[in-house]
């Protein structure tokens, strides 16, 4: 029969050791032929997600949403959006990283021609984009809506179809590349180019706003179809269940379980359920042990959060006298 993940050690093991902090440790430094511009900074933050830097934000209300976490991927690393919101908020949030700039938006926000001017200012305004394509039931493209339509619009209550640009619609086909849009952008002067399949259904939308961020960010952390790498924070409680689902839904990269004691049955559990029945990645913790290293990675666990907070902002450790030196 295995060992339980949940023996206890005994007392001199718990007590009887050496443990050092950072502040006890020096490095020798040694001979090098190592130049700064040829280190490689790239790293894994979980099995199958790679970072371009080490870095990650804290699961932490008071550090990091979606303005973090779209700054963190932006330079190589991933912002953890913390938990200490209800679900839906939590998923908006991973909603507009996700959204907030893309190789080709592949579900890009559409609107119905007999939608209304204040349903599309609304939509804009909220999801902070300056255009919207137009279409049909059947998702074929009829037109495009921007900013630039509703400039000098003062009844709001008119439908979409009477104001949007539908004669002489530049679009491309399906399978154009990054520089191809953008000589077509360039070409005819517009910001946004809707990619359309062979019955002119929309399948995609490029825009000026992306082709720029990727030349100015050009060590970002993305997914495989262009879009900022996040993940975000989950615990053990009431109401997991939805909240995993609803993330998941939003295309989170990463769900991180994320508790004070990361070796506890109900952690363990939780990594094994969601494994079971999502696509995603996990990483559990906190831990400070070997064993619960390997109780966590037996779960199924594609990466390991590992540490018990000392400082002034987690204070897990001070308060409850638990935990290793690091």
């Amino acid at each position: 029969m295995a060992p339980s993940p949940f023996s206890f050690p005994a007392e001199d093991e718990k007590f009887a050791i050496e443990g050092l902090t950072f502040d006890d440790v020096l490095l020798l430094p040694a001979a090098s032929e190592v130049l700064p511009d040829a280190v490689d900074t790239k790293c894994r933050f979980s099995k199958n997600i790679n970072l371009n830097i080490p870095l990650a934000s804290a699961a932490m209300d008071t550090v990091t949403e979606a303005r973090l976490a779209i700054a963190m991927a932006r330079h190589g690393g991933i912002g953890v959006i913390h938990r200490n919101l209800d679900i839906e908020e939590q998923a908006n949030e991973v909603d507009k990283v996700k959204r907030s700039e893309s190789g080709m938006i592949v579900e890009p926000i559409t609107l119905p021609p007999h939608a209304t001017l204040a349903q599309a200012e609304e939509l804009m305004g909220r999801f902070k984009i300056s255009g919207v394509p137009i279409t049909d039931e059947e998702r074929k493209l009829v037109g495009i809506l921007t900013n630039r339509d509703l400039r000098f619009e003062t009844d709001y209550g008119r439908n979409i179809s009477e104001v949007m640009t539908s004669d002489g619609l530049v679009t491309a086909r399906e399978g154009t590349t990054l520089e191809e849009a953008q000589v077509v952008l360039g070409k005819h002067r517009i910001e946004k180019l809707p990619i359309v399949d062979e019955e002119y259904r929309l399948i995609g939308l490029i825009t000026v706003k992306d082709i720029e961020k990727k030349i100015r960010y050009p060590d970002s952390a993305k997914d495989e179809r262009g879009r900022l790498l996040v993940a975000a924070a989950v615990g053990v409680g009431a109401g997991v269940d939805d909240r995993v689902a609803a993330l998941v839904e939003r295309d989170v990269d990463v769900l991180v379980i994320d508790t004070a004691h990361g070796h506890s049955r109900d952690v363990i559990e939780m990594v094994a359920k969601v494994k079971a029945n999502y696509s995603v990645e996990v990483v559990a913790g906190n831990v400070a042990t070997g064993d619960a290293t390997r109780a966590l990675i037996d779960a199924g666990a594609d990466g390991i959060k590992v540490g018990i907070g000392p400082g002034s902002i987690c204070t897990t450790r001070v308060v409850a006298g638990v935990g290793v030196p690091q």
